[in-house]
This record gives structure tokens, C-alpha cells and sequence, in this order.
């Protein structure tokens, strides 16, 4: 049977002149976040905006005025609200290899004391989780992902680093997350990936996009050096 969510609880609005924009104020789960991930894929396939920005319990549509009615975006998306099954949305799965410990995971030891855990236990666990991208923010191709172990949530770092290297994957508190340009940072550094996760030169900057399935993958388990796409 057809999981509907109840309309009362989505609001439809313009914001500005060139921006639609679907909220949903029902609590986050991840059934609300496949349904919006499945209309940004049909609204993208439709190529009638600018950009189509789906985040955390709402989908933002960028358009040009001149082009399309903001009303009738609106009723596109209320439409798409209603008719949308969740099953629609076709994940990708992602495959990040990663260095772990070392030079390039400097607090892999710190999060192994704090957990009580070995590190080729945190290694593991880290490693052989799921991972689901909620949205993009905070930096340019930077993924907010859920999916973290419990036994892995960490605090973050007492005194943040001035510099993190692009690639660091790190935990911060019930989080998980790649760098993905060199910045300041708190979190506990556990490794560092060679894939660049944001490049303007690509058709699609971003490497990972809302909705993706990511796991992680140690160097010495992997036969690869890049990304892999199911």
C-alpha cells in the first residue's frame, strides 16, 4: 500500500523571486527524506530549473523568472507531493577508500581509548557501516551523513585544528564526515581518502549527492583508488 505523508504537514512558498520551496514539518525520518530525494530526481529529469537543492526536510527549486512561475513550480511540487512513492528514489551507492590510523588518522588511537575499543575495531565498525547522505552544506561538497555506529559517537576534539586536510574522514560527536577542502576543524581525524570530493572541473562538483548510500572502504581491503558507483 501506498505510504502517503499527510499534507497538512508540508508547506509550499516562494522565497524571493526565484526560489520554490517544499518544507515538511513533520519529524525527520528517513522516509520523508526518500520522498523529497524522489522529486528532486523527477524535477532534475524535467531540466526546467536552475538548480534543484533537496536538504534536510525540505527541497529548494532555483528558477529563472523569466522562464517559469514561481506558482506554478508550486503546484508542480504539491503534485509531485501527493503522487511520489518513496520507492521511487534509486539510490547510488558510493565507495570511499580510506587510509585509516597513521599519519592520516591522528586520533584514531583517542577515539579507540574513548570508545574502549581496539583500533582495527573502530577500523571495522566504522568501515562496515552504512552510510546515507541527508544533505549537502557547511562546505562546498561537504555530506552530512546518518548512519554512524553508536558505539563509535565520540566528542569532538577539545581544541579544533587550525588545518585539517582535504579528505580527512572524521567523527564528531554521532557523526561521521569527510573534509573536503583543507579547513579548520574539531573533529577526531581517523583517516584521509585520495578522492577529491569537490571539484569544479567536474560535470557534478560534488562527489557525493543527497541520498547516497556511501561506505567506506579500508586501502588494504580495496582494489580500487577511486570512487565506485553501483
Amino acid at each position: 500500500m501506498k505510504d502517503i505523508l499527510p499534507q497538512t504537514s508540508v508547506d509550499f512558498y516562494l522565497s524571493g523571486e526565484n526560489a520554490a520551496v517544499l518544507y515538511s514539518r513533520s519529524p525527520v525520518d528517513l522516509d520523508c527524506q526518500r520522498r523529497i530525494w524522489a522529486i528532486a530526481q523527477v524535477i532534475t529529469s524535467e531540466a526546467v530549473c536552475i538548480d534543484v537543492v533537496p536538504g534536510m526536510n525540505n527541497l529548494t527549486l532555483i528558477f529563472d523568472p523569466e522562464l517559469q512561475q514561481g506558482q506554478a513550480l508550486l503546484a508542480r511540487l504539491k503534485t509531485l507531493w501527493e503522487l511520489v512513492e518513496i520507492e521511487q528514489f534509486t539510490p547510488r551507492e558510493v565507495q570511499i577508500p580510506v587510509h585509516y590510523g597513521g599519519e592520516y588518522g591522528p586520533d584514531l588511537a583517542d577515539v579507540a581509548a574513548h570508545t574502549g575499543m581496539t583500533e582495527q575495531a573502530v577500523i571495522a565498525a566504522h568501515s562496515q557501516a552504512e552510510y546515507r547522505v541527508y544533505f549537502l552544506g557547511f562546505q562546498p561538497g561537504f555530506a552530512y551523513l546518518g548512519g554512524l555506529p553508536s558505539t563509535l559517537t565520540t566528542p569532538r576534539r577539545a581544541e579544533p585544528r587550525l588545518e585539517v586536510p582535504a579528505g580527512s574522514v572524521g567523527i564528531g560527536g554521532q557523526q561521521t564526515g569527510i573534509y573536503p577542502v583543507t579547513s579548520p576543524g574539531g573533529w577526531q581525524i581517523i583517516g584521509r581518502t585520495d578522492l577529491r570530493l569537490f571539484d569544479l572541473q567536474r560535470r557534478a562538483p560534488s562527489l557525493l549527492q543527497s541520498g547516497d548510500i556511501v561506505r567506506f572502504v579500508p586501502v588494504d581491503a580495496s582494489e580500487q583508488t577511486g570512487a565506485k558507483h553501483a
